[in-house]
């Protein structure tokens, strides 16, 4: 009964349709599901705290090279299970899903180290739950999605906007309604200071951190304390930059509120500008332009200057004939052409029914009811067998899409895309940017190699 008390509280918070709450409740009388989690850094233990705040779930595994960080997370994640229970521990994904005793995998590593182990994760016979961008490359991402299908797993992708309250209520209440009439632009953009400006000397690793399998697939830079933790995506070998990390968002939830598949062209411009005495090799100012038939989806990103609004500093924009709607992580506002009526609503944060948000160190208290919401989307499509709001194929085609970005950027032109064949028509070196070289003894996975 407690159990079944404890996922009606979580279900009864939660939006999400008939079906999946009817899904969910079933969970109630079965055994906990088995978790474990790869890449126990700041997200991975926000991801998986939120999974244990709305589920009776088991935490038996988790895997990090970080040894420090790992043994740290453990005492956490005994501590706020109910079991109470230590998980066990392992420094290679490879060997924690050999056991092959997981129900869910979460994947919170930095991008470079998504795509491998999600497809060991799916062979394994687990369901998924992996952070964005979905690969680092276009072809990784593709093969995440072909194994996700071959094997028949449900996979949940962390573009947790999908199931952000205050945004869904944006879509139900403005886009749906017809408030905006027809949408002709719309703007998406982060002005965040968040890229790294450090210059740190080049150093050893720490004794703790098994640097050369962090780096794993990706190329092995020279160390340094930029490297670890959380400032990786200073650098592209690890990562897509901002275009992988903050457009990846708010573009998937654009395509999300306004029903949007592949973008049928794709072109970007920028580099580094301002900050060129860092070691980071990211663009600072990027200007990315995904084309649709009768609409534009136009990013923007700077990391330096001044925000043009200071309420929307990482946002979407949707112009439409009757109106403007504005939405980001913490509220939204539509603002009627004339003399209709604004609206305005707010993120809840919902402290209130989870007050252990209030003293976890290094939450986004604003987004924790997101990936809750998230985490249950998850557990009622693994019930029923469906697709999860952010499933894989949503997730590879924004992630992929904000890649391409990239490419463009890199060759100097404008890409066309064509999602069937998964290739830029008509452009020998933009394909030969589709996948990046893997460092031996890694191998990189095709949908063919699968």
């Amino acid at each position: 009964m407690e159990r079944r008390k404890f996922l009606q509280a979580s279900v009864a918070a939660a939006a999400m349709t008939t079906a999946a709450k009817e899904s969910l409740a079933a969970l109630a009388d079965k055994p906990a599901k088995r978790v474990g989690l790869i890449g126990t850094g700041w997200y991975g233990k926000i991801d998986l705290l939120r999974l244990v705040q709305v589920a009776p779930v088991d935490v038996v595994s988790l895997c990090d090279v970080d040894s420090q960080m790992l043994d740290g997370a453990a005492s956490i994640v005994s501590e706020r299970q109910v079991s109470k229970k230590r998980p066990r521990l392992y420094s290679d994904y490879r060997k924690m899903l050999a056991e092959k005793d997981l129900d869910i995998v979460l994947i919170a590593t930095p991008d470079h180290w998504h795509a491998l182990p999600m497809i060991e994760a799916v062979k394994s016979g687990a369901d998924v739950y992996v952070q964005k961008p979905t690969g680092v490359d276009v072809i990784e991402s593709q093969a995440m999605l072909t194994a996700a299908r071959k094997y028949s797993r449900v996979v949940q992708v962390g573009t947790q906007r999908r199931s952000t309250p205050h945004l869904i209520e944006a879509r139900d209440r403005i886009v749906r309604e017809g408030l905006l009439g027809k949408i002709g632009h719309v703007e998406v953009s982060c002005y965040y200071h968040m890229r790294a400006r450090e210059n740190p000397p080049e150093s050893t690793p720490p004794d703790y951190f098994n640097y050369d399998m962090w780096t794993g697939p990706a190329p092995l830079r020279p160390y340094t304390s930029m490297v670890h933790p959380r400032k990786w995506r200073a650098f592209m070998e690890y990562s897509n930059g901002i275009m992988g990390d903050m457009c990846v968002h708010m573009y998937d939830m654009v395509r999300w509120m306004l029903d949007l598949g592949w973008p049928q062209r794709i072109s970007s411009s920028g580099g580094i500008l301002i900050e060129k005495q860092s070691l980071a090799n990211t663009p600072d100012t990027q200007t990315a332009t995904f084309e649709y038939d009768d609409l534009d989806v136009v990013w923007k990103h700077r990391s330096w200057g001044t925000a043009p609004d200071k309420d929307y500093p990482w946002a979407a924009i949707l112009y439409g004939e009757k109106g403007t709607l504005k939405l980001s992580v913490n509220s939204y506002d539509f603002i009627p052409n004339g003399k209709g009526k604004a609206i305005h609503g707010d993120v809840v944060m919902e402290l209130d029914k989870y007050p252990e948000d209030n003293t976890e160190k290094d939450l986004e208290k604003h987004v924790a009811p997101a990936v809750r919401g998230h985490m249950l989307d998850l557990l009622a499509n693994i019930e029923s067998r469906g697709r999860p709001v952010a499933d894989i194929e949503q997730g590879h085609i924004s992630s992929a899409s904000c890649i391409l970005a990239n490419v463009a950027l890199q060759v100097g032109r404008t890409l066309t895309w064509d999602p069937k064949s998964h290739r830029v028509i008509g452009d020998l070196e933009a394909n030969k940017l589709l996948a990046r070289p893997y460092r031996e003894p890694w191998v990189h996975p095709t949908p063919e190699n699968l």
